[in-house]
């Protein structure tokens, strides 16, 4: 059974040391991958990484593939000063440190996207949980929130429009912004394919998850589901035919391993979560989200 991890970071700091046995572990159970860019540097590396899986037959599956992709884009978190995060980045020496923003270069991440291991455009979204502290409070003053947001708008929609311009689908991450996402898709339907892109970790709730349906995204799902039961009922409602599957590796990992770094080779229990909820077969699950992944994301 092939499974296809949509949705992880290999090329973060946090694998520096093993990412090729990472990988190597992921394809022997025939899983294959997407590594999603989130700033320049991340977005470079998972297209670098992408390229050393040229086409060919691995041993391990007697099949022929590619195994490993990439999609490039910048993360709303990146669009303006936000905090270290040393799984992604790595220690600068100084610990977790505020980072700077990154101004989008549209040329820049045309380049990238232009390379033919990419498949999509992203993470890219919006994030408006940045602009709140862990005790609740806002941490930023009203006019600097106001700016926060409308510059993570206007990065998300000029990604929407390399989107458009090259012919690929969006990823998208979106925290405490679904009605302004929502928006900003609806006035961005004529730019984006027939088959939009892909919702990344979705936290909505029903009736956002409908105006999504309703514009042609998919939605994946990833370790959370398998401990959170809040998911079980988006999962029940979102057709399987647009579920994908992901590990947002290193982040968010399944049952059994919670604790430990996440890697693609645990998409399985994903699958298994998913195959209890909508009282499917595993088998099937990972058939449907496989032919789905590969017809998004024109792997063939």
């Amino acid at each position: 059974m092939r499974l296809i991890d949509v949705h992880t970071h290999i090329q973060f700091a946090a694998f520096t040391e093993d990412w090729v046995e990472v990988i190597k572990r992921s394809l022997a159970v025939d899983t294959w991958l997407i590594n999603s860019g989130t700033q320049k540097n991340t977005s470079k590396k998972a297209v670098d990484i992408a390229e050393r899986y040229a086409e060919g037959v691995y041993p391990h599956t007697k099949r022929f593939g590619v195994g490993v992709y990439a999609t490039v884009g910048l993360h709303p978190i990146h669009t303006g000063k936000s905090f270290h995060d040393l799984q992604e980045l790595g220690d600068s020496g100084e610990g977790k440190i505020a980072a700077r923003g990154e101004e989008f270069d549209y040329d820049y991440y045309r380049g990238l996207a232009r390379h033919p291991k990419v498949v999509a455009i992203g993470e890219c979204g919006l994030d408006f949980a940045v602009c709140i502290r862990k005790d609740g409070e806002e941490q930023y003053s009203v006019g600097e929130i106001e700016e926060i947001k409308e510059k993570q708008k206007a990065v998300f929609i000029r990604q929407i429009e390399l989107a458009g311009e090259l012919k690929k689908p969006i990823i998208v991450h979106c925290r405490d912004a679904y009605p302004e996402l929502i928006k900003i898709l609806k006035d961005s339907r004529k730019t984006l394919p027939d088959n939009p892109g892909v919702i990344h970790f979705f936290s909505g709730n029903e009736e956002e998850a409908g105006e999504l349906l309703e514009m042609g995204f998919c939605f994946s799902f990833g370790g959370i589901i398998t401990f959170a039961e809040r998911y079980a009922g988006l999962v029940r409602l979102i057709p399987l035919e647009k579920i994908l599957l992901e590990t947002d590796a290193p982040y968010v990992t399944p049952a059994p391993f919670r604790g430990k770094r996440n890697e693609p080779a645990y998409l399985i229990y994903v699958a298994q979560k998913i195959a209890e909820i909508k009282k499917e077969e595993v088998e099937e699950v990972g058939r449907i989200t496989t032919e789905t992944a590969v017809r998004l994301f024109n792997l063939f």
